[in-house]
């Protein structure tokens, strides 16, 4: 009993730490953010009537500019590009508290779609995500384990994550992160497009 307790003051804590969110297009279930990086421009449809936390998470370091010139810092050939937390000196920007996984949503890591990266601690995603490159259900929830959340999925430029997908990397020696683009990937705007 007490562990449900605390459980539920737990996932009441983080949904009120987003409910201003929901002020961003609050009746659009399918809002649209347009990506514009130095290898092309990418759009993606999110589902807040899947992943409603997720999206409004999503969509308030959108409208707040955070993914404005920040870098893919991790691009593993064949299985995913991830980028929102860096910016352009490789300094990792703050964030918002961490969100609760929404993983059991129904939606899986499959190619085209983006999801919310995290730590190995299942409620500690806060703004960086990735796109999946390739059908990665091995990324989905199983009834032993916690899942990775997926939010929504592209809608136009596949070709530019296969083209990003395609740059070489080696360990970054400041950060000591292996897969790390040589030449810069950087997500120059992320917008909120219109109803």
């Amino acid at each position: 009993m007490k562990t449900f307790k605390y459980s539920l003051i737990y996932l009441l804590f983080f949904v009120s730490q987003f409910a201003f969110a929901t002020d961003i297009q609050p009746n659009t279930l399918f809002p649209k953010v347009k990506l514009t990086t130095n290898m092309g421009t990418i759009l993606i449809e999110l589902d807040r009537s899947r992943a409603p936390i997720t999206v409004d998470n999503f969509l308030t370091y959108v409208v707040d500019g955070h993914y404005d010139n920040t870098l893919f810092h991790r691009i593993i050939p064949g299985f995913v590009i991830q980028g929102g937390g860096l910016d352009l000196q490789k300094i990792e920007k703050p964030t918002m508290p961490p969100i609760v996984n929404e993983s059991g949503n129904g939606l899986s890591n499959a190619m085209g779609t983006i999801a919310m990266a995290r730590d190995n601690e299942p409620h500690s995603a806060t703004s960086q995500f990735y796109f999946n490159i390739a059908d990665n259900e091995q990324l989905d929830p199983s009834p032993r384990r916690w899942g990775y959340a997926v939010f929504g999925e592209i809608i136009q430029g596949g070709e530019v994550l296969q083209h990003m997908s395609s740059v070489a990397t080696q360990v970054d020696k400041t950060l000591n992160w292996p897969d790390f683009p040589i030449e810069s990937v950087i997500l120059i705007k992320a917008e909120l497009l219109p109803k």
